[in-house]
């Protein structure tokens, strides 16, 4: 498959916005997990009504949803979505973020598993080894937590799943999430009412809250935007390398801005898993270089 420089730059921001997120969900600790997951849904669908207005691809996503085919794949991406939204949202709203964190370094190693999986591409020993230490650094944290660091491995495993769904699915970048957004807007908007007829304060308590529950659909929207184009035009292996920004920025967050605590056997963990990265890494742009020597001999 032939990489797309802006699929590497589409990449290249969803991770950066994502990274710093964290701190915006924070801002709405005021409402529940699933009101927060409830009112992205609604506003994402309302802001990318707009644009799929003004590019004129109301049609597509019609005929998309037209075809059961299609319900299906945008219903099942879709659904991973949600399931990734809100245990990511109660994790950083629960003091969870590292561990969150973990999941995301995991999510690219789980992507180069399913590229060589459905997608048939091919990992060399090194990228193998990467794996079999970030496995390492996984068994680390159950140790250290006598149990299996759940929220990491849901959160990687949705994630990928997610990414693997979008490179199948017929509809592109932004038709597709429209309709994905389409499809989980009725259950969303039946849980708002739900609970502002029980008297719960959906948009918080004052002007500035209201604002930032609004706020949820461009915070939401934009950086997949900017992913479901890059999945669709480059490898799962380089989007993999790339998406390793936004757990560091997480990481740095959770435990500089919010004193999340950093034990020795998290830290042990976390090195393995950097160590991981730079093995899988490196490996990725020394292939890139041997590639790109034949191309320029040849010129």
């Amino acid at each position: 498959m032939k990489e797309r420089k802006d699929g590497v730059i589409s990449a290249v921001a969803a991770f950066l916005m994502w990274g710093v997120l964290p701190i915006f969900w924070k801002g709405l600790i005021f409402l529940p997990p699933v009101t927060i997951i409830a009112q992205r849904t609604v506003w994402s669908l309302v802001l990318l009504a707009i644009v799929i207005g003004l590019q004129r691809q109301t049609g597509k996503v019609l005929r998309g949803l037209a075809s059961w085919r299609s319900v299906g794949w945008h219903l099942l991406s879709g659904g991973l979505l949600a399931s990734n939204w809100l245990l990511y949202v109660w994790a950083t709203l629960n003091g969870h973020i590292l561990e969150a964190a973990l999941g995301y370094y995991l999510n690219p190693f789980l992507n180069m598993l399913f590229g060589a999986m459905f997608f048939g591409e091919r990992q060399t020993r090194l990228q193998m080894l990467a794996v079999a230490v970030a496995a390492a650094g996984v068994a680390i944290q159950v140790y250290a937590l006598r149990g299996i660091p759940w929220i990491a491995l849901v959160l990687a495993l949705t994630f990928a799943l997610y990414g693997v769904v979008r490179k199948r699915a017929p509809l592109e970048a932004l038709p597709g999430l429209t309709a994905e957004t389409i499809l989980l807007a009725p259950l969303a908007l039946g849980w708002l009412i739900w609970e502002n007829v029980h008297g719960v304060p959906v948009f918080g308590g004052n002007m500035h809250q209201a604002g930032l529950v609004v706020f949820t659909g461009v915070a939401t929207a934009l950086p997949l935007l900017c992913f479901g184009h890059a999945a669709r035009t480059i490898r799962l292996t380089t989007l993999g390398i790339l998406q390793f920004m936004a757990p560091t920025l997480q990481f740095v967050i959770g435990w500089k801005f919010y004193g999340e605590p950093m034990t020795q056997a998290r830290l042990m963990s976390f090195a393995l898993i950097w160590t991981a990265v730079a093995v899988y890494a490196a490996d990725a742009l020394t292939r890139g270089k041997r590639k790109a020597a034949p191309d320029e001999a040849a010129s």
